[in-house]
């Protein structure tokens, strides 16, 4: 993937401007056979909120064709024309196809969108270039735009009136919820819940976020010692406020906790910390929760939005505690990898971690680190891959440039296709430069795979939220047999004294750690919420039958219940969709979603 210099002889920004003008006569004068025409015969058409107020991709001329004919174009876009302050056109090298990237603004009946498209190249020849990828994006509201830039509040009203209150004044009597009810509660104050309640607060939707430990950011703070993001810096910045350009390009753990801490204050959210949820029922006549919280085990409240959301973790914020033979007869101490926090608060000479995902990887090492002996239970292969180079691959793109929300629309163009043969690709490649690490590690008995397609760690988080490792030196350390190996399969449960072996022998152990992931968030839900509404949402991430991530970031089974949740970037992409739907909510402007499947 890389950017190429276009020779003088091909005018890429002429090629695309020639395009769109094209375009925009055939999409402003209704006539699906000409912007059906506009497509390769194996081109996408993928749509978020702005034409069809759903996520949805359209595979192939002919299924654009009768999308068209269903209603795609029913919010009448208009206006195409090339976007302000993106990218401009540029001949670009995707998959091994040239294409000329570019980006777009237009208008409908419900507001503003952007567009992004790839337009293929053949032979150098940049007229009429057909599509292979279109985005259509909604970015605001007619009438409601973010409150940012040119349209700031002017804080006038605090530079007058003296005998009233401050700044400060207002923003606690805010908070407080003395007088009124949140229009929304988001349950949790990590990176998808702050981002969320900060692009609802630029709507002016009145938000409180709950967050049940005392601190925002401790859900960062609270995880084990060494933590440290996997990805790279310029792939994370939250909205608003971009990440200091003299950042490492790894962030541990606690700058991460003390930058979200910060990003609440700042962008002056209503969060209230130490606060249980205590459970929730919908009103089905009113279109209102009844929300019961606890804040600081001292005062009770009921509150009464229109809209609840819940960002209680990446993919999860429930410990998967399995079932394990033998362990209640265990000796020693036994943690969850969530609850590990520092090993140097644990007096062991020997550790057995149950999982080999990335939780599992870290915590192994840093015992290993503190001089313990470790072995780690392996339950079923796992992918591997050096952080670099292979392991910031997928996230290329966003180090080709600084335009950070540009990237994030590439980002969501993707068809799931395209995705799946992208991974494959960068798998192929990454299996190639680690495949000495791979061979000493399959040596030292641990098993490798990287889905049964060949598309590797990313889309196993996507499809699962783990199964992979991203090596920091742990893998090194299986390799050298400084850390020890047992399949699960070769054991026979736990005793007293450790692990018992199917040969006889036993792996000694003063303590267990599970790092075994975290329950599908449908189990938090049903936590939170109940059995009936669980059941009425269903399984939460992976993918469903369209290639969506399943109920995230969108309407779920129950009226007025929301997912939110994903690591940093899909937090920032993301969030402002799942904003703009519940704004259009409150204010009666939610359309009915067009060219539902009759398009497919």
């Amino acid at each position: 993937m890389s950017v190429v210099e276009a020779p003088p002889s091909l005018d890429v920004e002429s090629a695309f401007g020639s395009w769109l003008a094209r375009f925009d006569q055939a999409v402003t004068g209704g006539a699906a056979e000409a912007v059906a025409g506009e497509f390769e015969p194996d081109g996408y058409w993928r749509d978020i909120l702005a034409l069809t107020w759903r996520y949805h991709t359209y595979s192939g001329r002919g299924e654009i064709r009768r999308a068209l004919g269903a209603g795609l174009l029913a919010q009448h876009p208009r206006n195409l024309r090339p976007a302000a302050d993106r990218t401009p056109p540029r001949l670009v090298k995707r998959s091994s196809r040239m294409v000329i990237e570019a980006y777009f603004d237009f208008d409908t009946d419900l507001g503003r969108g952007t567009g992004f498209v790839r337009l293929l190249v053949e032979d150098d020849r940049l007229a009429d270039a057909p599509v292979w990828i279109l985005l259509t994006a909604l970015q605001e509201l007619a009438g409601f735009e973010e409150r940012t830039g040119k349209a700031r509040p002017t804080g006038l009203e605090y530079s007058h009136g003296f005998a009233g209150g401050n700044w400060l004044d207002r923003r606690e009597e805010a908070a407080e919820y003395a007088d009124r009810d949140p229009e929304v509660i988001v349950v949790g104050a990590g990176q998808s819940g702050l981002v969320l309640g900060a692009r609802l607060n630029q709507l002016g939707v009145d938000t409180l976020l709950l967050e049940r430990t005392p601190r925002v950011g401790d859900v960062w703070r609270n995880r084990y010692h060494s933590l440290t993001l996997h990805n790279e810096v310029w792939a994370n910045s939250l909205p608003y406020l971009p990440f200091p350009p003299t950042w490492p390009t790894f962030l541990p753990k606690d700058k991460l906790a003390g930058w979200l801490e910060g990003y609440a204050e700042y962008m002056e959210l209503n969060v209230w910390t130490a606060t249980d949820f205590e459970g929730a029922a919908y009103d089905e006549d009113r279109h209102r929760w009844t929300v019961r919280v606890n804040r600081g085990g001292k005062q009770e409240r009921v509150l009464h939005p229109r809209h609840l959301v819940l960002a209680t973790g990446g993919v999860s914020g429930t410990p998967h505690l399995p079932e394990v033979p033998g362990l209640d007869d265990f000796a020693g101490t036994v943690v969850h990898s969530s609850a590990f926090g520092d090993g140097r608060q644990y007096d062991v000479r020997d550790a057995i971690v149950l999982g080999t995902g990335n939780s599992g990887h870290d915590v192994a090492q840093e015992l290993h680190a503190r001089g313990v002996s470790v072995t780690m239970i392996q339950r079923s292969p796992t992918c591997v891959v050096s952080l670099v180079p292979s392991g910031t691959m997928v996230y290329a793109l966003y180090s080709e440039h600084d335009r950070i929300e540009d990237i994030d629309l590439i980002t969501a163009a993707i068809p799931y296709p395209v995705l799946r043969e992208s991974y494959q690709f960068l798998t192929r490649k990454t299996c190639r430069l680690d495949q000495q690490l791979l061979d000493r590690l399959n040596a030292a008995g641990f098993e490798t795979d990287f889905e049964p397609d060949g598309t590797g760690f990313h889309m196993k988080y996507l499809r699962r939220g783990g199964g992979y490792y991203i090596n920091v030196g742990c893998s090194d350390l299986i390799a050298d047999g400084e850390i020890k190996i047992v399949q699960a399969r070769d054991s026979d449960g736990f005793g007293p004294a450790g692990l018992r072996l199917k040969d006889g022998r036993t792996v000694p152990a003063d303590l267990v750690v599970l790092a075994t992931g975290y329950e599908n968030q449908q189990e938090s839900v049903r936590r939170l919420l109940g059995d009936a509404v669980a059941d009425k949402v269903g399984p939460i991430w992976g993918f469903d039958e369209d290639h969506e991530l399943r109920n995230m970031w969108r309407p779920t089974g129950q009226e007025n219940l929301w997912i939110m949740g994903g690591n940093l970037l899909e937090s920032r992409l993301h969030s402002r969709f799942l904003a703009l739907q519940i704004k259009a909510d409150i204010e009666g402007l939610t359309p009915t979603a067009a060219a539902g499947h009759d398009g497919r």
